[in-house]
């Protein structure tokens, strides 16, 4: 048992800090479609004797009935009940008892599941993704193990978590018609009421072939790989059903919305939340940057304005949410003892109004460059993350090598760029404003 706490330990740290060939520009990968509309990505790397593989499904919350929300998160914990072939509450367990780690997660857009192991143990990763994408386990016993499990996580990481229901908040109204307007974790009432037949046709749907990614990464070799790709995924037939896909465009939104929520918190939060470009767009790359400047470290414009200088925010921060579709940027600051909320949004208000106003010095600029480029660069050097950016760089803007050539687009914004776009996006008009205040302060 030492030998193989030890082992996994090696494992889990080679995946995450493989020292293979990572240099900016420099990651190399096979890719190809199979006959039944798999999507297949290999990136070979012997740095370490260890093997990621992942299916990514082109399915998240915005592809559910807004009254059936929270499927594609429930589907993230029920396809990990069994198969046909693998018993229920085994996946853990197989994975483990060869020495790897294995997860998966749901966003709006996608649902991800991956595992890390031996590179001698691929095939088992490549059977066990296989039974999960044709013969998964959807039964009575596994849907109600897993409402029991849903609901439990909405309680701990939603409902009794400090600032839980921020993004709930701030999704339901800055939306009024695109699916955005739910949150992944969605409502547990709908999946109460969904009966097993409308879960079965859920898994047919979306989880086939030709609406998912398979990426694997590490110590392969290219053709064994195929060859076992094929003899795993290759009688998986395609999906006959048509993959529903989110048409509804929200509209511009031409004034501020207000809305005060209540929660179990201590003290006040303020949220200001812009409606922002999609993903890959160039003003996309500039909100990112921007939000940068706003929050990322303690040398940030709003930590040190806000919270070093005036006092008035215990933290602050500012976050671009990389969606498919046009998404928000959100910016908030959880207040200090006894400022007023008021106080707090004209603080905020201030540090944008000067990003807006007076162009940014050469150095600060400079920063946000090397900080872009930093990150860009640290994403890539596990073994994981180049899975996962490759199947997200495929899955939602259909070029993988995005993974070599994404940097370029933050090194062609300019400053003047990034005055543009903030000018353009961080309006009155364009913002929801959040006052996030305790339940005690709640008139009766």
């Amino acid at each position: 048992m030492k030998k193989r706490n030890a082992f996994y330990a090696f494992l889990v740290g080679a995946s995450l800090l493989s020292a293979g060939a990572r240099a900016e520009g420099n990651i190399k990968f096979t890719e190809y479609d199979m006959p039944n509309g798999l999507h297949v990505i290999l990136h070979e790397d012997h740095a370490t004797p260890i093997v990621a593989m992942s299916v990514m499904y082109h399915v998240g919350s915005k592809n559910e009935d807004p009254q059936r929300t929270g499927f594609a998160h429930f589907f993230e914990h029920l396809l990990f009940e069994g198969s046909e072939n693998i018993k229920r509450g085994e996946y853990m367990k197989l994975v483990q008892a060869n020495g790897g780690e294995l997860n998966a997660n749901t966003t709006q857009d996608r649902t991800f599941y991956y595992e890390v192991l031996p590179s001698n143990q691929l095939e088992l990763a490549l059977w066990m993704e296989s039974e999960r994408m044709l013969h998964a386990k959807i039964d009575t016993i596994g849907v109600e193990t897993q409402r029991k499990v849903v609901k439990e996580e909405k309680k701990q990481s939603y409902d009794n978590r400090p600032y839980g229901q921020l993004l709930n908040v701030v999704y339901e109204n800055s939306f009024t018609v695109h699916p955005y307007r739910w949150t992944p974790i969605g409502k547990e009432q709908y999946i109460d009421q969904a009966t097993l037949g409308e879960f079965m046709d859920f898994y047919k749907t979306f989880y086939v072939p030709n609406n998912a990614v398979v990426v694997i990464g590490g110590d392969i070799n290219i053709e064994q790989s195929k060859a076992l790709i094929t003899k795993y995924f290759g009688d998986i037939p395609r999906g006959t059903k048509a993959i529903p896909r989110p048409t509804a465009v929200e509209p511009a939104q031409t004034a501020e919305k207000r809305v005060t929520f209540y929660d179990n918190v201590q003290l006040p939060a303020v949220l200001l939340s812009y409606h922002t470009p999609k993903i890959g767009t160039d003003d996309y790359y500039a909100i990112q940057m921007l939000t940068q400047l706003l929050s990322q470290g303690n040398s940030s414009r709003f930590h040190k304005e806000i919270v070093d200088k005036q006092q008035k925010a215990v933290e602050a921060g500012a976050f671009a949410l990389p969606n498919e579709d046009p998404s928000l940027a959100v910016m908030f600051s959880i207040a200090n003892m006894n400022v007023k909320p008021a106080e707090l949004e004209k603080a905020m208000e201030d540090e944008i109004e000067k990003v807006k106003t007076t162009p940014l010095s050469n150095e600060e600029y400079q920063k946000l460059i090397n900080q872009a480029e930093t990150d860009f660069v640290a994403k890539n050097q596990k073994v994981l993350g180049v899975v996962t950016n490759l199947a997200t760089y495929w899955t939602f803007e259909g070029n993988a090598n995005l993974i070599n050539t994404e940097l370029d687009r933050y090194r062609k914004i300019t400053k003047e760029d990034l005055q543009r776009v903030a000018n353009k996006y961080f309006t009155k008009e364009n913002r929801l404003v959040v006052y996030y205040l305790p339940k005690s302060e709640e008139k009766k």
